[in-house]
């Protein structure tokens, strides 16, 4: 590196930065979190700096810049419900923005499968003999499924779904460390066991019941299964093509984006867990119950377009602000 260009480059930065710490006391929040985001680069130019550089004079000033930006920071975090907010407003919807092709495919190839094989079982009595015999068969749609919405109390159920619906996430999610080879599959199970109950309700004539219990919680829930799996496929890709950034820089980015991802599907996934405990066994209407889901579906979406791509335009990645593989190039 040309560390005088670098040196040239950097300095417009380092008078921002001076600036700020000059009037740390009257600074408003926006300025709060450029004075954070401008010291962590000045840290990182310092040791670029020192390595470079024999100019005892520059690394004295830089060092004694970093130095007193540093105690200005130590007064100056951002309270942690901004951080919060930045999360559900920037971070979470981006990351599933960007990944929006990912986890359309995804969504796209499972429901193709579940059609596939639902259609194939519903018309052939020879497969369904084969799942299991006429009595098993006629107690799971007849009375196993509907009960398995109404035999717990909302509040246990409510938990014991969220877990559920987690853990399917989760796996998912962990895949993500094997480079998303494991998802397609995991998909295939999710899709063709959806296939095969939904096709062995449709045989005996129980099709709107087997879609009026599974819509209402059924779009969120399995929305949040194909965007788990989507920023996982998509980690998985970035070994492959990593686009103009370093190899391990863009899959250090891409497995954050997989950890955001994790900790917004908790909130997800706890609201379709809700919805199934509490609406899905419900008195109301089929049409009702269905079009509860379809608003929270709805309402996952438009969060998702709308911050996403607002985000996505201002340049956020939803990547952590200052990764430590970041490195300024002059």
């Amino acid at each position: 590196m040309d560390i005088d260009a670098f040196v040239t480059a950097s300095k417009p930065m380092w008078d921002r930065l001076e600036d700020l710490v000059r009037r740390r006391r009257s600074l408003n929040g926006a300025e709060v979190d450029e004075l954070v985001e401008l010291y962590q680069r000045a840290a990182t130019h310092l040791s670029i700096v020192r390595s470079g550089s024999t100019d005892a004079i520059l690394v004295g000033r830089l060092s004694a810049l970093v130095a007193r930006a540093r105690s200005a920071v130590t007064g100056a975090h951002s309270p942690a419900w901004r951080e919060v907010v930045r999360f559900f407003a920037v971070s979470f919807p981006v990351v599933a923005y960007r990944a929006r092709r990912w986890w359309l495919g995804a969504a796209l190839a499972s429901l193709a499968v579940a059609y596939v094989m639902g259609v194939w079982i519903a018309k052939n009595p020879g497969v369904q003999a084969a799942i299991g015999t006429p009595e098993e068969i006629k107690q799971l749609v007849e009375h196993d499924f509907a009960d398995y919405y109404s035999e717990n109390p909302a509040a246990s159920f409510a938990g014991q779904v969220w877990i559920n619906n987690a853990w399917v996430s989760m796996q998912v999610i962990v895949s993500a460390i094997l480079l998303g080879l494991p998802i397609p599959y995991i998909l295939w199970q999710n899709a063709a066991n959806g296939g095969v109950l939904g096709g062995l309700m449709a045989a005996h004539g129980k099709a709107d019941v087997f879609w009026g219990l599974i819509l209402p919680h059924g779009l969120l829930e399995l929305t949040a299964v194909f965007l788990a799996a989507g920023v996982g496929m998509r980690l998985g890709w970035t070994v492959i093509d990593p686009g103009p950034r370093r190899r391990g820089e863009a899959l250090a980015e891409q497995g954050r984006a997989v950890m955001s991802v994790a900790l917004g599907l908790v909130v997800v996934l706890l609201i379709s867990g809700l919805i199934e405990a509490g609406v899905t066994p419900s008195g109301l209407p089929t049409w009702a119950r269905i079009g509860i889901g379809a608003l929270a579906e709805v309402v996952f979406l438009a969060y998702v377009i709308v911050f996403g791509r607002r985000a996505g335009r201002a340049g956020e990645t939803g990547d952590i602000e200052h990764a430590p593989d970041f490195a300024p190039t002059a």
